[in-house]
């Protein structure tokens, strides 16, 4: 029997370049998901086109906290009008329960956007740079889904797995521990509030646009687990991209790469819900 893996392309709506590389990937039947950051002004205009995969892929959403502007005044935490970066987000988010509060409402801002762009709610929920971890944000999510869905109707991003299977897959380890450090707990506070997790999550990458993204891919397949989410982040390089994100050249290079990807043996891409029974 095939084992099962969800492959999921982050940061959908960031910019034109990267919504036009999942779309086409999408298209292809190369991806099982993807999620979207709800706040960036190219969503509502792109939305209706990747309304059309519903039922076919996962379409979550990306909580973003960490790039450009939030979809309200945030004066605590964005006093500029632009999101700070994920160390002060960090630090805001303990220390400060006005700040918490904004998140709060932005997370409710930007799963409404969601569901206006859409019709529908999200089959996901997780963060870019792996926001939806953090103590101080974990807990307002948690809470607010708690309140906003009924249990169990979608599943989140668990960033973590097995140091062992870290190790065996040899890509950027040190970054993966500390990304599953972050989401110690997680896991168990979600399954408190009965919304599943993946079981097995790989795809931390270098962003190297020297190595070889094939070969990646298939040691993010090593040591699965039983309901494995590997992340990427595709994208046609456009001008808007490099003045938001620092992953700019290795995005045309993971989309090259999936557009041919073919699992192992034994290896079948999947929609969580055929994977989490």
């Amino acid at each position: 029997m095939a084992t099962g893996f969800i492959l999921c392309a982050d940061d959908f709506a960031l910019t034109e370049g990267v919504s036009r590389s999942i779309l086409d990937l999408l298209g292809r039947g190369k991806l099982s998901a993807t999620s979207a950051m709800t706040n960036r002004p190219h969503w509502r205009r792109l939305a209706p086109e990747l309304a059309a995969f519903a039922g076919k892929a996962d379409l979550g959403l990306h909580l973003n906290l960490t790039c450009a502007a939030p979809l309200s005044a945030m004066p605590r935490l964005a006093p500029g009008g632009s999101l700070p970066d994920l160390k002060d987000l960090a630090r805001a988010a303990v220390s400060s329960r006005t700040v918490r509060a904004e998140i709060a409402a932005e997370i409710a801002r930007q799963l409404d956007a969601f569901e206006d762009a859409l019709g529908r709610q999200p089959d996901f929920v997780d963060g870019h740079q792996h926001v939806h971890v953090l103590p101080g944000v974990r807990r307002a999510l948690l809470d607010h889904l708690a309140r906003r869905y009924r249990a169990g109707s979608l599943y989140l991003r668990d960033p973590a797995d097995r140091v062992a299977a870290i190790r065996a897959r040899g890509v950027a380890v040190a970054k993966a521990l500390v990304i599953a450090g972050l989401a110690t707990g997680f896991r168990r506070a979600a399954l408190r509030r009965e919304f599943p997790v993946n079981r097995g999550f790989a795809g931390v990458a270098p962003f190297d646009s020297g190595r070889d993204f094939t070969a990646d891919m298939k040691r993010f397949l090593i040591a699965p687990g039983p309901a494995h989410l590997v992340m990427c982040h595709p994208g046609f390089v456009d001008e808007e991209l490099a003045s938001l994100d620092p992953v700019v050249a290795t995005r045309p290079v993971e989309h090259a790469a999936l557009a041919g990807f073919v699992p192992p043996p034994g290896m079948m891409m999947r929609r969580f819900k055929d994977l989490a029974g």
